[in-house]
């Protein structure tokens, strides 16, 4: 290698973003994409996958970065916007090496991939993989990081990059995006393969597991729970926001669904059942059944205390609902909504009751969903209060389930398409059709 030529390790990418000559960002570098190479020959780095702010993931070669440093990377400017899919003879970094199980040439002992780092070859705009690290001694579990010692070898010290491998760890790709949105690393795991995918999905905790099953599609969840132990599913279930789940469960078989309910807590899935017998585009459908609900004697400091709970959604911290006790849904009689803007305009102490909206007429469980989507367009709601017949509160719909229902089933698979014309606006007038990354 030339003297002075930067050596990167691969773990401090991921994430960064990525900056056009203008210093205006494009996106963020979510995976690097190798070339592995026949022999000994350690592999070439072909390029980065970048995601957009469309949320569209591309190919950015690395003949277009010109610099890799503080935590960014700069390219050309000139990128081709068509969305990335993988060739057989390549592999992601993050996705398919690290965590891996590979041997020392040396010794013959088994080690985990940790790390890699990548270097820019002398006198030329190659780059290649040129160091490992690697921990020695058994694979840590689900919840634990196995100790051992660590070290970093050449490329050439190690074996074993090239082979399939079975029950690969992911502990080394969850650590790489744990700072990740729910959303963003629901991403991250549906550009996985099936086998890679069920491993760190495996090794998430049940709520980081509920969250991002909220934000995947329908078909990535049903495969995901189907992995799990039936224990394992009901736990997952029952941390998920109650809407969710029971849409969810309503597209299992019923001998499964019966499965996972009877190893549920009973209030939860009386919960399940309860929003799983009415029509999924109806406002009881739509609703969660755990809204912030107070009784009238409650006061102003009481409710902001319960909006401060950082699991609730914004949507769901926007607003508490004052009914006569019971306190769980389905209520005693729904007295009125108080909003969160009116909780910071009174002294603590006041009775949410002295405060209440009850002007605002609540949803009926069967009010279809254009009628929902009408109700929150007319009075600018993100949540509302849904009331039956007797006048008892049996949960809120609020604007992101409204939002999810309305746009198309498979919305969170499809891309926020450019303009059809972009491929000539990037330089890209070949209509040659696919050609290899790296070329």
């Amino acid at each position: 290698m030339a003297a002075g030529a930067p050596r990167i390790f691969v773990s401090h990418l991921a994430g960064v973003p990525v900056f056009d000559p203008n210093g205006d960002q494009v996106g963020r570098v979510r995976d690097l994409v190798v070339m592995l190479r026949v022999g000994r020959r350690p592999p070439r780095l072909l390029g980065l996958v970048v995601e957009l702010s469309t949320r569209r993931r591309i190919f950015l070669p690395m003949t277009r970065v010109t610099g890799i440093e503080s935590g960014q990377v700069i390219t050309t400017g000139v990128l081709n916007v068509r969305r990335f899919e993988q060739r057989p003879t390549e592999r992601l970094v993050f996705g398919e090496l690290l965590d891996r199980r590979v041997t020392l040439v040396e010794s013959g002992e088994e080690v985990t991939v940790l790390d890699v780092s990548v270097q820019q070859l002398p006198a030329r705009r190659d780059w290649e993989v040129t160091r490992v690290f690697v921990r020695k001694g058994k694979k840590g579990g689900a919840f634990r990081r196995a100790k051992g010692e660590t070290l970093t070898v050449g490329w050439l010290s190690v074996t074993g990059f090239s082979l399939e491998e079975h029950g690969q760890g992911a502990e080394s790709l969850l650590a790489t995006f744990e700072q990740l949105r729910p959303a963003d690393l629901a991403n991250v795991l549906h550009h996985l393969s099936a086998k890679r995918r069920a491993e760190v999905a495996a090794a998430l905790d049940d709520d980081r597991l509920a969250d991002v099953l909220e934000e995947l599609p329908e078909d990535d969840q049903i495969e995901i729970l189907g992995k799990l132990k039936e224990e394992r599913a009901a736990d997952v279930l029952e941390a998920m926001d109650p809407d969710d789940a029971a849409d969810l469960l309503a597209e299992l078989p019923t001998a499964d669904q019966e499965r996972l309910l009877s190893l549920m807590q009973p209030d939860d899935a009386a919960d399940m059942r309860r929003l799983m017998s009415y029509e999924e585009h109806t406002a009881g459908g739509l609703m969660t059944t755990e809204p912030i609900v107070l009784r009238p004697d409650a006061t102003v400091a009481d409710a902001l205390a319960r909006v401060r709970n950082p699991d609730l959604s914004p949507a769901l911290a926007a607003q508490v609902y004052v009914c006569r006790p019971p306190d769980e849904t389905p209520t005693g009689k729904y007295l009125g909504t108080v909003h969160f803007q009116r909780l910071l305009r009174e002294p603590p102490y006041t009775l949410v009751s002295a405060v209440l909206d009850d002007d605002l007429q609540a949803l009926d469980p069967e009010a279809q969903l254009p009628v929902v989507a009408g109700f929150f367009a007319t009075y600018d709601m993100v949540a509302a209060p849904v009331v039956d017949e007797a006048g008892a509160l049996l949960g809120a719909v609020t604007v992101d389930d409204v939002l999810d229902h309305m746009l198309p089933e498979d919305w969170r698979e499809t891309e926020f398409h450019l303009n059809d014309e972009s491929d000539d606006e990037t330089g890209d007038t070949s209509g040659k059709g696919v050609v290899p990354h790296g070329s």
